[in-house]
């Protein structure tokens, strides 16, 4: 007589492998948050590192500040009748160049602490700028007569002051000007020098200026003049060109890069006159602010409106390894998938029984792949942590389905296969813009192989033994 042994049908085989699947989710998530923790302390020993250093510099300026004194006529009610008054208001009229050339010398270096490391820089900023009149002031509503020209202050500003160096220097017609911190009456960062600019109603006034900071990660230029041109070379290869402004002319090597800026006044629409701008000082600290890490203080900046134009270079790292390690981890799922597909075509078409618990243990290694990658990878170079990382998860799961399929020429097809899916995952890697391509052509290619080795089989017939009676 015959007689179903309790033997599982196909179908709850496949039933089987997609439960451990999706139990195996619980720990591939864990290696994503591994990733994103080590991730938090890379960036909390960065900043450890460039503590005191000067942190990402954004400069401006210089830009010409002359108070000056405007009637303001208010009406107020006094016993029953109005009564206009004028009053005089101490305002402050901001004069950017006409033209300033800035020259920007970019030295990199690498620190490093333990396994983590940051890019610092220091920078050697020369230039020149040209200031004068408008022959149209009176259309900004101040009157020339009341300008206490006397009393102007030339002003730079500097997103972090704590890196600039100890000897900053600024010239006008060749005489060396005196330099106090901060952004002059107006608050603010960075540094100023009272100057008497009365010469400027008969012809323009020209500054030099040559001043050194520290940095780290990335520097920025906010460009107010009406024709600003900024040149930058440094020795780091791999630089990021951002920011609102990209540069008209640059050259990348292997032996850093240079850089040429030139921006207008149209272009930034901004008039070189202003009576409420607050100056080159408070230019850079509203950058700092509007770029905060904190999403709150961002957001503060960006509803008062407080939007900065500027450009910016960043000197990045060639290999970020923990959104490398990141990108890998996204596709455990194909990993795994591939992987219990090979077994359950063995146990299915090939009579080899293959238990939950054998899954697990194989799925178990998958996911430990990316742990080790990300373990290497803060070691060693990313490429050699991927060579050693899948040549060892590789080789494990081999010699184990060697057991479990009961034969060392079925554990060399599953062998194959790790290596050939850790082969895809590394080219996926590399070639960013094509990964989803190849990745949905494999797919197709597994999905439709899958379909022509199962076409003859009942998923839902039990297998038949003979039993005694």
């Amino acid at each position: 007589m015959l007689k179903v042994d309790g033997e599982r049908t196909p179908g709850f085989k496949l039933f089987l492998a997609i439960v451990v699947g999706l139990a195996l989710t619980i720990p591939l998530f864990s290696v994503w948050l591994l990733v994103y923790d080590r991730q938090t302390q890379q960036q909390e020993a960065t900043n450890s590192i460039t503590a005191g250093w000067g942190g990402p510099q954004a400069m401006a300026g210089p830009v010409l500040v002359i108070p000056y004194r405007a009637n303001a006529t208010e009406t107020v009610v006094q016993n029953g009748q109005s009564v206009t008054r004028t009053n005089q208001l101490a305002k402050e009229l901001t004069l950017a160049p006409e033209i300033a050339q800035v020259s920007t010398d970019l030295r990199p270096d690498v620190r490093k602490r333990s396994i983590y490391e940051a890019v610092v820089y220091d920078a050697d900023v020369t230039g020149k700028a040209r200031f004068v009149l408008p022959p149209d002031l009176a259309r900004t509503g101040v009157d020339a007569t009341q300008m206490d020209l006397s009393r102007a202050e030339l002003r730079f500003g500097l997103s972090d002051p704590r890196g600039l160096g100890s000897n900053p220097r600024v010239s006008l017609g060749g005489r060396a000007l005196r330099l106090l911190p901060g952004g002059g009456s107006g608050g603010g960062r960075g540094f100023f020098a009272w100057v008497d600019a009365s010469a400027l109603t008969a012809q323009p006034m020209v500054v030099d200026f040559a001043y050194e900071f520290r940095g780290n990660a990335s520097l920025s230029l906010i460009p107010q003049a009406g024709d600003t041109r900024w040149s930058v070379k440094s020795s780091w290869p791999s630089p990021s060109f951002g920011g609102d402004f990209l540069p008209g002319a640059r050259s990348v090597g292997a032996n850093g890069f240079d850089a040429t800026y030139r921006v207008g006044n149209l272009a930034l629409g901004r008039s070189l006159v202003s009576t409420g701008d607050p100056g080159a000082s408070n230019m850079v600290e509203k950058l700092a602010v509007a770029s905060s890490p904190y999403p709150a203080a961002a957001a503060v900046a960006a509803a008062a409106g407080d939007a900065v134009q500027a450009a910016s270079i960043s000197l990045i790292q060639p290999v970020d390894l923990y959104s490398q390690v990141n990108r890998a981890t996204k596709y455990g799922f194909l990993f795994i998938g591939f992987t219990f597909l090979a077994l359950l075509m063995f146990d299915v078409i090939g009579g080899v029984r293959v238990s939950a618990v054998e899954y697990l243990l194989m799925g178990a290694a998958l996911v430990l792949f990316f742990v080790l990658l990300l373990a290497f990878a803060e070691v060693i170079r990313f490429t050699f942590a991927y060579v050693l990382a899948s040549a060892a998860i590789a080789g494990l799961n081999t010699a184990y389905s060697a057991a479990v399929l009961g034969s060392w020429r079925r554990a060399s097809f599953i062998g194959g296969l790790l290596i050939g899916l850790y082969a895809v995952l590394y080219v996926l890697l590399s070639l960013e813009a094509f990964s989803l391509l190849i990745g949905s052509l494999l797919l197709f290619a597994a999905l439709a192989g899958v379909m022509y080795a199962t076409r003859r089989i009942d998923w839902g017939a039990p297998r038949e033994t003979t039993a005694v009676a």
